[in-house]
């Protein structure tokens, strides 16, 4: 039985909204999502708050979206303070193969 299955590989990149930023992010600073890692540049940080509220979008970015749900054509997540301008544009990058009995021990049922 095929068990393959893939993922998009994302940049989340910080990008300008319409308000100035108060938080500490800066234009261009940015991460990588590669199948279940977090990359930072080295020597770079991202705050823990934005952090936060992006982390439950990632793994649905993650993934093959129909052309018509939100979660396909919306990229760009606002700064959880809601007195910052900066937004989180978030791009898929490329794209990774993993098999299912490499990443659980639970096993795959006929289909």
């Amino acid at each position: 039985m095929d068990d393959r299955f893939e993922l998009y590989d994302l940049k989340v990149e910080v990008v300008e909204g319409e308000k100035p930023f108060v938080c500490s992010h800066h234009v261009g600073d940015y991460f990588l999502v590669e199948g279940e890692n977090l990359v930072f540049p080295e020597n770079r940080s991202f705050s823990l708050y934005a952090l936060a509220a992006l982390l439950p979008l990632l793994p649905a970015k993650q993934r093959v979206n129909d052309e018509n749900d939100w979660m396909y054509t919306d990229s760009e997540i606002a700064c959880p303070d809601p007195n910052c301008g900066a937004r989180f544009r978030i791009t898929r990058t490329g794209k990774r193969v993993f098999s299912h009995h490499e990443v659980t021990v639970v096993p795959l049922e006929k289909r």
